[in-house]
């Protein structure tokens, strides 16, 4: 039978005499997903250089994904084999940390230490049960449509600049257009001899950090379905500098944006990356080549977040992808739950502080969910992210009422497999040819 097996294995190479150990825990469903009050099985495995380790012990660790109180066990390993179970009378997600303390194996003397190994594993409980934390906020909306028509005030002035590219069918270009603060800078593709109204559009934004935009995404141009690429950095700063460049914006100016603001709605630093999100979107749907009706925003992580901003702010948007999203359930502090990143609100004694958590409320991905008008969407969501906690995802894609999927990674934590890498590029794609 096929079981979903959740590990990380390190290699320990300070010493040829250094026995390498392997810690593995499986669950009894492949999937790892069960109804609140079910049970689910860990089997955990270790192997010491390729073979199950005589005796020992591991030190497990439950928590109801990353939130306290947290339940510890010791198991003996026998033969490089233990069990334990474990439940949530809940809709969410059981978190396991299986770290092997006491290898039985000898020693010569001065031989260092053997690090401990440990593996990951989750469990989901009724996950599709799980409900938004806090309700929208009443002037949602209009807080919105206040710096939607702020934006509008901005003249939209684009400066295009012919880059080179290895796609030979594609016209590229570096993009700089005028936006509230920043401007939006990107890398803009469109294919060659493109003729008007006949091509879909797709917006490409990034995961947390400081860096250049992608120019190799306006591949996306070259595709035989025909398409207007763009890419953008998340801050708005210029394109194709050297890399000490961005190292000293992410030390100097832009070290820890994430936190900037998060205690006031006005002046959060995603209400700016938000608005750029918007303003791309304007270029994208000004240009003549634009079919008028096709338009996605696709990212992972922080670009997750922007994903889920965009279909909730903006009706243009009709489908969008969102890898492993950030920017969920920001106050699921409230109800037990775990946050997820960018971790807006700090607790102090327990209890979050009141000024951030009212403030997160307006850039969250569980009320841009609720906004959301487009024809579909496509989520991803690693069951042991402890980033981006399943919890809070679920929390974030429950509230969409639109068409929709979520693709469940059971052995991934914060990244994306490939395998979910190509179910998003597949929903993208049969959205733009059921849109033609």
């Amino acid at each position: 039978m096929i079981r979903s097996i959740l590990f990380l294995a390190l290699s320990l190479s300070l010493d040829a005499q250094t026995p390498t150990f392997t810690v593995k825990a499986v669950t009894d469903k492949p999937e790892a997903l069960y109804q609140v009050g079910d049970t689910v099985r860990f089997d955990i495995t270790v192997e010491q250089d390729g073979k199950p380790l005589a005796a020992g012990k591991v030190q497990c660790s439950f928590s109801k994904d990353g939130v306290e109180p947290k339940r510890e066990e010791s198991l003996e390993i026998k033969d490089g084999k233990a069990s334990l179970t474990g439940s949530l009378n809940e809709p969410g997600f059981l978190h396991l940390r299986a770290t092997l303390v006491e290898p039985q194996v000898a020693k010569e003397e001065g031989q260092p230490a053997i690090p401990a190994v440990y593996a990951q594993a989750g469990a989901g409980f009724s996950p599709l049960e799980i409900k938004p934390s806090l309700p929208v906020p009443e002037d949602f909306d209009s807080f919105w449509a206040a710096q939607k028509a702020a934006l509008a005030q901005v003249e939209m002035k684009a400066t295009l600049t012919p880059v080179k590219t290895p796609f030979k069918k594609v016209d590229a270009f570096d993009a700089q257009i005028t936006c509230l603060g920043a401007p939006v800078s990107g890398y803009y593709g469109r294919p060659k001899d493109a003729k008007a109204k006949s091509y879909p559009a797709i917006l490409f934004v990034h995961g947390a950090g400081v860096g250049d935009s992608n120019l190799t995404a306006v591949a996306w141009s070259e595709r035989e379905e025909g398409m207007l690429s763009m890419d953008i950095n998340a801050h708005g700063l210029p394109n194709g500098q050297p890399k000490a460049y961005y190292e000293e914006q992410a030390q100097g100016a832009l070290k820890d944006y994430r936190f900037v603001g998060r205690d006031d709605r006005e002046k959060c630093y995603f209400k700016g990356m938000f608005l750029r999100v918007i303003r791309a979107l304007d270029f994208l749907t000004a240009q003549p080549e634009w079919d008028g009706k096709t338009l996605i925003v696709y990212g992972g992580s922080q670009g997750g977040f922007q994903a889920f901003a965009a279909a909730g702010l903006d009706d243009r948007v009709s489908f969008f992808c969102a890898g492993v999203p950030a920017g969920c359930d920001h106050t699921g502090v409230t109800v037990g739950r775990i946050n997820g990143w960018p971790k807006l609100v700090t607790l102090i004694d327990g209890k979050p502080v009141e000024a951030e958590l009212q403030s997160a409320r307006y850039f969250d991905n569980v009320n841009f969910a609720r906004r959301a008008k487009c024809k579909g969407a496509a989520v991803t969501v690693g069951l042991i992210d402890t980033t981006c906690p399943p919890t809070s995802v679920y929390a974030a894609y429950n509230a969409l009422t639109i068409p929709k999927n979520i693709f469940n990674m059971p052995l991934t934590g914060h990244k994306s497999s490939p395998v979910a890498s190509d179910f998003l590029t597949k929903a993208a794609l049969a959205h733009v040819k059921a849109m033609r």
